[in-house]
């Protein structure tokens, strides 16, 4: 079992310049890709928006693409 730090941590709510640092990407892209439903999960509170450390880490593992087996 994670330690409760370790769980803290994944859920932690971070900053918009935060989550772009994480991503290795601009405010404007996370910003572009809300307006257009894509992109990582957020939440909003007020007009405040936020990521969950938790849900950047799984949309950067359902967005890995590995290398393609071919079929003989």
């Amino acid at each position: 079992m994670a330690p409760e730090s370790t769980r803290k941590d994944l859920d932690a709510l971070l900053r918009e310049q935060e989550a772009a640092d994480l991503l290795c990407l601009s405010i404007r892209t996370l910003q572009s890709w809300r307006i257009r439903a894509a992109g990582p999960p957020f939440v909003q509170v007020g007009r405040a928006v936020r990521y969950r450390r938790r849900d950047l880490i799984a949309w950067i593992d359902a967005n890995t693409c590995g290398s393609v087996e071919r079929q003989p």
